[in-house]
């Protein structure tokens, strides 16, 4: 409430004048020490403590998370607001209802304080609280927003844009070096390499593409083997669709790209082999499961 006592005086945050002041309200500031200013604050204080607080001598269960803390005081509030007060003898909701005849209407937009600490989203769309990252949606890089923790969660409010407060992100409470990271605040990654669609940017790149989808296909597995002279061989190819027609050197382009058959006239070879026996026998690839090495089976009993 208070940044410094001068003379006796106590010096207030000018974040609470300012909510005050939102509020229509008056801030009284207690003296230190004095039982007279501040004793039912204290009192309240000491009874909330003794009856909610875990202690040796209540021997209440600790709490599994804030919300049932939340849950815990809104009982105990209505068990003790119903019953008649001594001084007063009446229960306190009685006189709650009749001071709330007198108070008036709050502000139809909240103070900004009330939605935490502002913080600017860098440009890896993040904020930082208590030194742990928090993603927030890559639209709002370089804005302001505003963070609080509530309970267990961090939540994450942009008040600039035109329909006023909004709630953006809301996440767990974690620790640094363990960032809370939402996917669904960034947009979509780029495809990589192997994903990628060829777009033609020139005649030639358009006469090939053209010849078919297998024409795609194979370009994509030659980049990936990083075959040589590719440019070279769309080209050959585009003759070839001209000479023996595009769903010929379709077919066969998609055959090299099966089998993986990129070297210099090897294209040529499986079209002419095609328009012979109008099939091609493909041998499977040699991997670290199959190969076709014949096995050492019978060599098990020699020497002995």
């Amino acid at each position: 409430m208070s940044v410094d006592h001068v003379c006796g005086i106590a010096v207030r945050n000018p974040q609470i004048v300012g909510v005050a002041r939102h509020y229509g309200l008056t801030i009284t500031t207690c003296v230190p020490a004095d039982p007279q200013s501040k004793g039912g604050s204290e009192a309240t204080v000491r009874i909330a403590k003794a009856d909610l607080v875990p202690t040796d001598h209540n021997l209440r269960p600790a709490y599994e998370s804030f919300g049932e803390l939340e849950a815990a005081c809104e009982e105990w509030m209505a068990h003790v607001n119903t019953r008649p007060h001594r001084a007063t003898m009446e229960p306190p909701v009685i006189r709650l209802a009749e001071e709330h005849d007198r108070l008036h209407r709050l502000p139809r937009l909240p103070h900004m304080v009330c939605f935490g600490e502002t913080r600017k989203v860098s440009w890896q769309s993040v904020i930082s609280v208590g030194g742990a990252r928090y993603s927030v949606p890559h639209e709002l890089i370089d804005e302001r927003v505003w963070a609080r923790a509530d309970g267990e969660e961090l939540i994450v409010v942009h008040a600039d844009g035109p329909g006023g407060p909004r709630e953006v992100a809301r996440h767990r409470l974690t620790t640094p070096g363990r960032p809370a990271i939402d996917d669904q605040h960034y947009p979509p990654r780029p495809p990589g390499a192997l994903e990628r669609r060829p777009r033609a940017r020139s005649d030639e790149e358009r006469a090939f593409l053209a010849i078919g989808p297998a024409a795609e296909q194979w370009l994509i597995k030659a980049a990936a083997v990083g075959a040589q002279r590719v440019r070279r061989k769309t080209i050959e190819a585009v003759d070839l669709a001209k000479l023996h027609g595009a769903e010929e050197v379709n077919r066969a382009l998609g055959t090299c790209a099966q089998a993986g058959r990129f070297a210099d006239g090897d294209l040529a070879k499986v079209l002419a082999h095609q328009q012979r026996t109008g099939e091609l026998i493909l041998f499977p690839a040699r991997t670290e499961d199959s190969s076709l090495q014949s096995s050492t089976r019978s060599w098990e009993g020699f020497g002995r």
